[in-house]
């Protein structure tokens, strides 16, 4: 069992605890699941006891959810994998963090998927990040100091939301326009990131433009009209997009 990641499951259906566990033997050599737990109150116990390299964690449970769970580790030195069935709260926070997550029913194939990508980036040295930014913006009370992580070739950053002025829609890709000048284009699209920042004052003003509302300075009235950001940059408003904008500033 050298080579092997040590992972626990915790899951209050007994039915799903069961299939993945199966599934982890069966599809995913490199985990070796040493115990599972039902509950909050157990799942805690059996990480203390077993110290997983890999958590699979069930996010609404009875009596308490994951991130109760996880506010009560001292230290997050696992990778975790979060398994839903929808929350659409926690697919957002978990989006934000880059976290890995299932969704149910599970998915074999998007099983062996994050299992790939957690021994990738344990071999990177990246262990637990992820999971440690998640924790940090569901203690942060203020929204804009919440961070994402942004996935790169060679690896990912890490920015606070209140460093983005503006994302710009290029294809598929996301491009970041950040407080210190700096751009970062992301593979992944403009969609993506809506959904995700939609509740930290972004507001989608073009089918192109995503703005930070923090960093309006001006707007420029017009079938449309313009808003100016704080760097300067000039975005359009689209007609379909008018009527909401303005309404955020009321």
């Amino acid at each position: 069992m050298e080579n092997k990641l040590k992972a626990v499951i915790v899951d209050d259906e007994l039915a799903s605890r069961e299939t993945l566990a199966s599934y982890l033997k069966n599809y995913c050599p490199d985990i070796y699941l040493v115990a599972d737990a039902d509950s909050v109150k157990s799942g805690l116990e059996i990480i203390k006891k077993n110290k997983p390299d890999v958590v699979f964690l069930d996010i609404e449970m009875p009596y308490g959810n994951a991130f109760d769970l996880l506010e009560q580790v001292d230290n997050i030195d696992f990778d975790l994998v979060f398994v839903t069935a929808y929350s659409n709260y926690a697919i957002k926070a978990l989006n934000m963090s880059a976290s890995y997550y299932i969704l149910k029913p599970i998915s074999i194939d998007e099983l062996i998927h994050a299992v790939e990508k957690i021994k990738s980036e344990r071999n990177s040295g990246d262990i637990s990040i992820h999971s440690k930014i998640l924790i940090e913006n569901i203690q942060s009370v203020n929204k804009q100091n919440h961070k994402i992580v942004l996935p790169q070739l060679n690896g990912f950053d890490v920015i606070k939301v209140n460093d983005i002025i503006r994302c710009r829609a290029n294809d598929n890709f996301t491009e970041f326009y950040l407080t210190n000048g700096t751009r970062k284009l992301i593979s992944r699209t403009l969609k993506f990131y809506e959904d995700i920042l939609k509740d930290f004052d972004f507001v989608r003003v073009h089918k192109s433009h995503l703005i930070n509302l923090q960093y309006v300075t001006r707007y420029m009235k017009g079938k449309g009209g313009q808003v100016e950001m704080t760097d300067g940059s000039v975005v359009d408003v689209s007609v379909n997009q008018k009527a909401a904008f303005l309404e955020k500033f009321k």
